[in-house]
């Protein structure tokens, strides 16, 4: 069986920047255990794959370890190869997913996710936590449905933050988020998710369900920008509106072929 494939790299405007994404369209699901295999062997921070149904798209998402429940930028790449290479009629794109409806705008070469705000609350840093952030002051700790949320001082701290990614990796979430106010944006952030087979995502849409209503709170605004810091980068506009968030990115294409399947 043929199948085919993209690699699209979300969350930037040129090639080698932002979050690189794999891309299966299919007509009907495969067995999980072999889209977990397709994800392992594309080796990146996710794999989506979609099937159509009556209203739109059913969406999911795989890391190389395991089927996760939200994926921004693989899902802003399933858009834009729906949008531009499967060549769809119309600005907004409806995903049927583990998270609920998710919906995607079109608008010139930018793709806006619409997703559910993440509902978090203050923490205590569970145990590792202080530990894998060397030498780095936590302002404050917050805990959402997968995520640990780490403020801390600056962008210069969140830059050029020491980390241990072994003691990382026990911290009991899907991730740890660390950010802080930015210089230029509103703010800036890092995502390690190593309990996922991520030790760094370059660039997590997913994040900013949590990121865009603490910092809208913290600044007083519902518009704002945000710079994720990993070695490739990434730049979102963000939105939050009651209940949702508006998390904007451009997209490039990087690779299209085909995968052979027994």
């Amino acid at each position: 069986m043929k199948l085919p494939i993209y690699q699209i790299d979300a969350f930037t405007d040129k090639l080698f920047g932002g979050n690189p994404a794999a891309v299966v369209p299919l007509e009907q699901w495969l067995p999980e255990e072999t889209m977990l295999a397709i994800a392992a062997e594309n080796n990146l921070a996710e794999t989506a794959f979609y099937v159509p149904t009556e209203s739109g798209f059913h969406i999911r998402w795989f890391t190389p370890a395991v089927e996760v429940d939200l994926c921004g930028h693989a899902t802003l790449a399933a858009a834009y190869v729906i949008f531009n290479i499967q060549n769809y009629e119309g600005h907004s794109i409806q995903f049927e997913s583990r998270s609920g409806v998710l919906t995607v705008d079109c608008k010139e070469d930018w793709l806006t996710l619409n997703f559910p705000v993440d509902q978090y609350h203050i923490a205590v840093p569970p145990p590792g936590l202080v530990e894998s952030l060397k030498n780095t002051t936590l302002l404050e700790v917050y805990k959402g449905k997968t995520d640990y949320l780490v403020v801390v001082e600056s962008e210069e701290v969140v830059k050029n933050l020491d980390f241990d990614i072994i003691i990382l990796s026990t911290i009991p979430a899907r991730g740890v988020i660390v950010t802080a106010a930015g210089d230029e944006v509103d703010f800036v952030s890092r995502f390690f998710a190593p309990q996922s087979g991520i030790d760094e995502d370059p660039v997590t849409g997913s994040a900013h369900t949590t990121l865009i209503p603490y910092w809208a709170e913290k600044l007083s605004k519902t518009k704002l920008n945000a710079r994720q810091l990993s070695r490739r980068g990434g730049f979102l506009k963000c939105e939050l509106d009651g209940e949702r968030v508006f998390i904007g990115g451009q997209a490039k294409l990087y690779l299209k072929g085909e995968i052979l399947v027994d």
